[in-house]
């Protein structure tokens, strides 16, 4: 058995969480039956599906191209909204059986602000996830690749809310440990990271596949980078580290932990296997010692 985990104050039963948008329980209640998900649900928090103050369609089809070691997806962010999240999702989301954790996007910081005040205020909420990978519609920066719009973002919400605050760092930046750096001065709780990377797949005739041009490369062809990255977060902050990107199994999620992760997310694999989390799980339980990276 994996030891419990305290992370930022919430009490969870093993390391293995999900990532944003790559497991819908809601969903997964209605085809496995609820029941059955309660019983034995596969993460020890979860981490909802990014929510905006306005409702969103997403990007038009197709979203999604398999390549051989991951996917690359453009789905857009399609939600109901602040209001739809409250009145329809967060009930449902309530009765899991693990913390919940929700990521919010906002496309300025008063939108930011709306969000982090309307879920400070629901006790069924546990953390904050903060999408910081959309631009400043004043500087025209990424939030989250620029270390000062990153500091001035969370400065901005972290009076707002007691819950812990979690800035999901973007691997498009060219300084990512600066940027978690410049989070956790703010006030930030934790960050996590890697996001997904940008890349695109193209048809025949040379146009874009995808219905919104480019998209988000994850899954295992991203490993590699994710270790690194985490490794080198983990350096520069005192705060946890959420690891994720590339987690097939046992031995990678202990790869990620032993480059300093506190606890780590399953994404794309959960597209491939709905119950990858527990197997993940199981085989980092069944790991004697996960395996120490050598010095850099």
């Amino acid at each position: 058995m994996t030891p419990k985990v305290d992370f930022c104050g919430l009490e969870l039963a093993h390391p293995i969480i999900n990532g944003s948008g790559t497991f819908d329980a809601i969903a997964a209640a209605r085809a496995f039956g609820r029941a059955t998900l309660h019983a034995d649900f596969p993460f020890s928090a979860f981490v909802s599906k990014t929510v905006t103050v306005a409702p969103r369609e997403g990007n038009p089809p197709p979203r999604l191209w398999e390549l051989g070691e991951g996917m690359i997806n453009s789905i857009g962010l399609p939600n109901r909204g602040l209001d739809g999240y409250l009145d329809v999702d967060l009930p449902e989301l309530a009765a899991l059986p693990v913390p919940l954790i929700v990521n919010v996007m906002g496309f300025t910081p008063d939108e930011f602000a709306q969000l982090v005040v309307a879920f400070e205020a629901r006790e069924e909420v546990g953390a904050l996830e903060l999408n910081v990978s959309c631009p400043n519609v004043e500087s025209g920066l990424i939030v989250g690749a620029d270390p000062h719009e990153c500091g001035l973002l969370v400065r901005r919400l972290r009076p707002l809310t007691r819950k812990p605050l979690i800035v999901k760092l973007t691997p498009n930046a060219g300084d990512v440990p600066a940027v978690a750096a410049a989070a956790q001065d703010a006030g930030a709780d934790a960050v996590s990271l890697v996001n997904t990377l940008r890349g695109m797949a193209l048809r025949p005739d040379g146009n874009p596949w995808l219905g919104g041009g480019s998209g988000g490369v994850s899954g295992p062809a991203i490993g590699a980078l994710a270790l690194v990255q985490v490794r080198e977060v983990a350096r520069a902050v005192s705060i946890p580290v959420i690891g994720m990107g590339g987690v097939r199994n046992g031995r990678d999620a202990a790869a990620l932990l032993s480059a300093g992760a506190t606890i780590v997310a399953v994404g794309t694999e959960s597209f491939r296997d709905p119950r990858a989390a527990t197997r993940v799980r199981e085989e980092l339980e069944g790991l004697a010692e996960p395996a120490r990276l050598s010095p850099a």
